[in-house]
């Protein structure tokens, strides 16, 4: 598989890339977010990429970065969603609110996006949900892009942690996080960050 492609862009268009390196033109279907970073043509850039090998065809996805690659591979698991519904559906909102979408069960976000009713919206967050946000032995949550450190030595500061790497501010975080235990979410870090993601979407 290739990791990323890395040249120069030869062709931008509404959902495809073509990018040159050494005289080989590579053809990549991009979800909008690695569009929106592609520079003018003439100029390099990398993308993310993932090889989906078909009977008939080859076929290079491109994303904006390892996080959206990642969401990729998760929604391919899913049974009934193929390489061009992930990809749609990675196109029908930023990369945070899906995953808020899957963690908070929110069915009728997802069911927005095109190719997904409401029955492979609650596959979406039956499959990948706890893969997400998974509470092991010793209290690490797992998010795509989060890394946990030692300073994070309890649930709530976890949860702090977690919401930081989903785009929150550390204030925005921690207040969340202190009303969501409050409000008797428990003393597991994913159950902090699920009702924490929740208090905040309602408000």
């Amino acid at each position: 598989m290739y990791a990323f492609i890395e040249g120069q862009v030869a062709e931008k268009q509404d959902n495809e890339l073509v990018l040159s390196v050494q005289g080989v033109g590579y053809q990549i279907l991009c979800t909008r977010a690695a569009l929106a970073i592609v520079p003018p043509k003439g100029e390099y850039v990398r993308v993310y990429t993932w090889l989906n090998v078909r009977e008939d065809a080859l076929e290079l996805f491109g994303f904006s970065s390892r996080e959206e690659r990642g969401m990729f591979f998760n929604l391919n698991t899913v049974s009934g969603i193929g390489p061009r519904t992930a990809l749609n559906i990675l196109n029908s909102m930023p990369l945070k609110d899906l995953t808020l979408a899957i963690l908070t069960d929110d069915i009728p976000t997802l069911s927005r996006a095109p190719g997904v009713g409401k029955k492979t919206a609650q596959r979406i967050t039956l499959e990948l949900r706890d893969r997400l946000s998974k509470d092991s032995g010793n209290l690490s949550v797992d998010f795509p892009g989060v890394d946990f450190t030692p300073a994070a030595t309890d649930a709530v500061g976890e949860a702090v942690l977690a919401l930081q790497g989903l785009g929150y501010t550390q204030s925005e975080a921690a207040m969340a996080v202190s009303k969501a235990h409050q409000q008797g979410a428990g003393d597991k870090a994913d159950d902090l960050v699920r009702q924490a993601l929740r208090g905040m979407m309602k408000g």
